[in-house]
């Protein structure tokens, strides 16, 4: 995936020492830079759009649920 480009994803929201991570339905993961902390969907089925900044990183606008 190219930098920059739109990100539009479903899977599960964890939470480790570093952040929150999104263990993609697609298989895979990214690692998410968010301005809120979506305590409420830690562990749950979520949908997240945002931006992909390069080495597995999702600079993210949103985190719903899916």
């Amino acid at each position: 995936m190219e930098i920059g480009a739109g990100v539009d994803e479903t899977g599960r929201l964890l939470r480790d020492e570093a952040g929150f991570l999104l263990q993609r339905d697609s298989g895979g993961s990214y690692r998410l830079v968010l301005l809120r902390v979506p305590v409420d969907h830690v562990e749950k089925r979520v949908r997240v759009r945002g931006f992909y900044a390069g080495d597995g990183i999702v600079e993210a606008d949103g985190v719903a649920p899916a």
